[in-house]
This record gives C-alpha cells, sequence and structure tokens, in this order.
C-alpha cells in the first residue's frame, strides 16, 4: 500500500468512527495519522520494513500494529469490524459542505440512508424535514451542498503541486545530457488547482533522463516509461509525466505542453494564416521546411508575437494583445513592500510580534500590518478591544527596535457576523491604522443576505481592504454565493481596496474577479495572511493569481512606496 493509499485507510476509520459517535481525541488521532503520512517524504513499506514505524509523527503502539497489518496482508480486521456496524458508504456523506457526523448519524438510524444519492432523494422528498433539528431550510442547504459537491474537480491546489513540482524540476536539471527542464501544464499557468504534474527536458539522449525520473524518491508506481514520455504515481498520491525532446525542438515543445488547450488553438490558427503548422515538434512551411524553435521566444517571433506568460495564456485577449502591443507589464515576485494582513500570538497566529517583523524585514518588506483577528470570531481566541492599547504598547517597542527599516501598523481582521454587522464598533476601528473585514462563517447564506453583509463592509469608511472575499477554502468549500457585480461596483464608488489572498488554500478574489476589479479601477492589495513568518514566502501564489488577472504593480497597493501607501490610509480615516 502506497502512503496515499494507507492515509485514506486511516481517513476512513476516522470518519466511521466520527458518525459511530467515538470521543473526538480518538478520530483526531487517526486523522493526525493520516496527515503524518501524506507528508511523510518517505514511502510508508520502507520504513515499516526498517521495524519504525513509532517513529512516524502521532503513530502509537496500536496504530503501529494497525499499519503492521495492512501492510503484511493488505487488509485490516478492525476496518472490516467497524464497516459491519457502520455502512463505509457514509462516509462519503461528510464530504457534502456543512454536513456533520451527528447529522449523517441522524440520517442512517431514522431513513435507513447510506449514499448520496439516497441523501439527495430523501432531501427532494421532502423527508429530512421532519428529523430532529431539521426543517425546509436545512433541507434545502443539503441540496445547495450536494450541488457544491459535484462542481468539485478532484484536482490537486496549486500549493501541494508547485513544491513538489519545482523540487522534480531541480533533480531533473542535475542528470547528465539535460540542456534544460520546465514545468508545464496549468502548473506552469500557475492555475488555482492542478491535474498530473506536466514536466519537460531538453536532451539529446532520452534514456538517462527517463530513468532518472521514474527512479526518484517517492515514486509508488511506474505508469509508463519509454523514450519520449514517461508517468509516475507518487506515494502521496499526486501522479507525473514527463516528455524529453531534443534541444533543438524544446520551445516549441514546450509552448505546446504549457497550453492551454484553447490558446493553442488561437496560435495555430495564426501558424496556418502565415503559411505555417505548428505542432509540439516544430513550426512547418508549406513546402516541408522545418523552423526549429529551441526557446519559447523563437516560437512566438516566428509568428509574429512578443513572449506571451504562462499566466496569461487562456485565451482571453492575450494574442490580441500581443498583436497590438498591449500586453500588460505583469506585477513580479518582490515587487510588494508591505504585508497588510498577518496575524500574531494575539490570535491565531503562531509568532510575536517582534519575531513577525523580523521575519517581514528579512523578506524585503517595508510594512507590516498586524491584523489579528477580532475577539467575535470564537475559534481564533482573538483580539479582545480592552487588549487593543497593550497590543498598541508592544507594537511600539518592537517599532522602536527595527527602527526605520520597517514600518509596524496596527490593524486588524474584523469579523462580518452573520447579521451584517463588523465585529468592532466604529469607535473601535477608528483606533486601528489599518482594517482588514473577512467573511469566515455563514457562507451558505442565501445570495442576497450574503452579499449584503460584504456590503456593509464594503461601504463603511473604517475598512480598508476586504479580505478574501468569497470565503471559499481549497478544495473543499466552495466561496460564499456572492452578487460579484454588487460588490465590485460597492467598491469602486467607496474605494475600499479588494484582497489576493496568497494562501494557496484561498486564491482569493479569483483571477476572473480580480481582472474585472482592475477593470473598474478597484485597488487591489496582495496579502499572504500569514499565521506564521514561513507563511510570508506564499506571496508567490497570490502575484500568480494576479499575473493570471493581467494586474500590473500599480494596480497593487501592497507595492506603492510606504509614504504614498500611508498617506492613502490616512486618507481613508
Amino acid at each position: 500500500m502506497t502512503n496515499h493509499e494507507l492515509a485514506n485507510t486511516f481517513r476512513l476509520i476516522a470518519d466511521l468512527l466520527d458518525i459511530q459517535g467515538e470521543v473526538i481525541y480518538v478520530t483526531l488521532a487517526y486523522r493526525k495519522v493520516a496527515d503524518s503520512l501524506e507528508t511523510l517524504g518517505r514511502d510508508i513499506a520502507d520504513v515499516w520494513r526498517e521495524g519504525k514505524l513509532r517513529e512516524v509523527p502521532g503513530v502509537g503502539k496500536a496504530i503501529a500494529e494497525k499499519m503492521d497489518e495492512l501492510l503484511r496482508t493488505g487488509q485490516l480486521g478492525f476496518l472490516e469490524r467497524l464497516q459491519a456496524e457502520v455502512p463505509a458508504t457514509l462516509a462519503e456523506l461528510l464530504r457534502v459542505p456543512d454536513l456533520g457526523p451527528k447529522k449523517i448519524a441522524l440520517f442512517w438510524r431514522s431513513l435507513g440512508i447510506t449514499t448520496l444519492a439516497q441523501l439527495e432523494a430523501a432531501a427532494r422528498g421532502g423527508q429530512l424535514r421532519s428529523l430532529a433539528g431539521m426543517g425546509a431550510k436545512s433541507e434545502a442547504k443539503i441540496l445547495a451542498g450536494l450541488e457544491s459537491l459535484r462542481r468539485r474537480s478532484g484536482r490537486t491546489p496549486l500549493g501541494m503541486a508547485y513544491p513538489v513540482g519545482v523540487q522534480m524540476l531541480i533533480g531533473l536539471r542535475t542528470v547528465p545530457g539535460v540542456v534544460d527542464a520546465a514545468l508545464a501544464g496549468s502548473l506552469r499557468r500557475m492555475k488555482a488547482t492542478v491535474g498530473d504534474l506536466d514536466l519537460l527536458a531538453a536532451a539529446a539522449d532520452s534514456a538517462a533522463v527517463m530513468q532518472a525520473f521514474v527512479s526518484q524518491p517517492g515514486v509508488a508506481r511506474i505508469l509508463g516509461q519509454g523514450n519520449t514520455k514517461s508517468s509516475v504515481e507518487f506515494v502521496n498520491g499526486l501522479r507525473a509525466q514527463l516528455w524529453a525532446h531534443p534541444p533543438a525542438r524544446f520551445g516549441t515543445a514546450l509552448q505546446y505542453a504549457t497550453g492551454s488547450k484553447e490558446h493553442n488553438v488561437r496560435l495555430r490558427q495564426l501558424a496556418l494564416d502565415r503559411g505555417l503548422s505548428l505542432s509540439d515538434q516544430a513550426l512547418t512551411a508549406a513546402d516541408g521546411r522545418e523552423i526549429l524553435c529551441a526557446n519559447e521566444e523563437e516560437v512566438y517571433a516566428a509568428l509574429g508575437l512578443p513572449w506571451i506568460a504562462p499566466e496569461l495564456r487562456g485565451d482571453r485577449g492575450e494574442i490580441q494583445a500581443a498583436l497590438a502591443g498591449r500586453l500588460p507589464r505583469l506585477i513580479t515576485p518582490g515587487q510588494r513592500r508591505a504585508e497588510l494582513h498577518s496575524h500574531s500570538t494575539w490570535s491565531d497566529g503562531r509568532a510575536s510580534i517582534r519575531e513577525m517583523a523580523l521575519a517581514a524585514r528579512a523578506h524585503g518588506l517595508q510594512v507590516l500590518a498586524v491584523t489579528d483577528h477580532s475577539g467575535g470570531l470564537g475559534i481564533t481566541g482573538g483580539l479582545k478591544v480592552e487588549d487593543i492599547a497593550r497590543q498598541r504598547a508592544e507594537i511600539d517597542a518592537v517599532q522602536q527596535e527595527v527602527g526605520d527599516s520597517l514600518r509596524l501598523l496596527q490593524g486588524a481582521e474584523v469579523e462580518i457576523r452573520a447579521d451584517g454587522s463588523l465585529d468592532y464598533s466604529d469607535e473601535v476601528l477608528a483606533q486601528f491604522d489599518i482594517v482588514v473585514a473577512s467573511l469566515h462563517t455563514s457562507l451558505r447564506q442565501p445570495r442576497d443576505q450574503v452579499t449584503a453583509r460584504l456590503l456593509n463592509a464594503v461601504r463603511n469608511p473604517h475598512v480598508d481592504i476586504i479580505g478574501h472575499p468569497t470565503g471559499r477554502l481549497i478544495p473543499d468549500r466552495e466561496g460564499a454565493d456572492l452578487d460579484m457585480d454588487a460588490i465590485l461596483a460597492a467598491a469602486a464608488q467607496s474605494g475600499v481596496a479588494l484582497e489576493i489572498n496568497a494562501n494557496p488554500s484561498r486564491l482569493d478574489l479569483d483571477d476572473i474577479a480580480a481582472r474585472r476589479a482592475i477593470g473598474m479601477g478597484i485597488r487591489l492589495a496582495i496579502n499572504t495572511d500569514a499565521h506564521d513568518p514561513e507563511h510570508l514566502a506564499q506571496e508567490l501564489f497570490g502575484i500568480a493569481t494576479a499575473r493570471r488577472a493581467w494586474v500590473e504593480p500599480q494596480h497593487v497597493i501592497n507595492t506603492w512606496p510606504p509614504d504614498a501607501l500611508l498617506a492613502w490610509l490616512r486618507s481613508r480615516a
């Protein structure tokens, strides 16, 4: 069994125990082990053979015995007995947004519901509303959750795929004979989620690079191995494929493999208009003469175009803009001067204000806003009103230590409550240097209601930034069903900035809404929402989302000189 398969087994156990009503610390133990397996970095079978299962984080004697049984036999008596008591298909119901184990147990024991299809049929037939704690609204919410579940893609979040792809790329470039290597596909275009990981290598002799690819650490299965293409599956379930091409043909191969499909169709038509055909091998003239391109710039130049950044390749007007000389000068990593959404130990952050400040300075930032959660978001602890002055004193002390190298701002990420009010009064909000307002709860409210909540925050003169506007979490939670037309119109009128949250679990605003925003003159903020100094490096994912939205540096308030940023904040006070 691979790490991924073993992790899924322990997650299934945890899910079924949850539905059965087991105490929380037992189910958490299984989930912790599943998470450890996914991030182990080694094949669990090797660890097992070395007799070191107990060294895996979270693995105690009982779980080690279960792992041993699974790895020896491929079966687990404990799980078989559990499935005899609780149908395994009930675990699928936990994927429905906002549906927990207690409700699932109620539906199962009262109505015999064990599958998603049975749940939907019961909800549409009005059978759920008569149960304890249910009603017509609850039933409608479940149907909406089932629709949401159908829309999920099953793709890998960018934040998980990208580091793996980069590590593979580093390895490929060290293989003797490899002249160049690159990421491709949706990973190179930096989409929020990706399918398989696509890579290309330029090598005169592909045998060595293909062997290195299929032999890299963490490979659980070789799905295919040839001279031109090889495919593997890793122990964590990710799949990757590598193409190898002669160096002289690498440019056309990379352009083709990067996509998107729609961009490539448009580009091939442009080639035909110029009497050429374009494939992954070469540009070919009508007389059969091949034009070989060792890099992408040569491909685009042969078609009368400047090079087009991968993030723009979606057939959303980029080729027309290139022909007209109007491609955007996209924002790049390192152009942000300010982090305007971060957390410390005053709420749910894992580092002190001083530690966050020193990390921000080391990251090259000139401004750091400490925006701890307001007190009403109970799961975070939150900054109480009576503690604001004490936090200000701590910020001032750290400011004195760092001097002019970094400007610290006291801010807050204030919760937009279910009734649309903000968690702090206007008098309290006025005390902060900067205010980020965000939705975290009651995201499944009807469209009009949840939109009205966000509009209240957009129009509040004390709010400077709307944080992660839809509240989505990739891949597990869809964002709120907002009327984005209304939100953008109000933001344009109020002058509030909308955030592209760089946390790869959010990437919210998405690139579609962000591009509409800059077209309306709305300012954007790219923030990492850092809860730990290491999170500041996630800037990369927010920048990538902004590039997909055709965003230039001047559109983003974090790129402004500190004096200009502070003047803008004062003008909103």
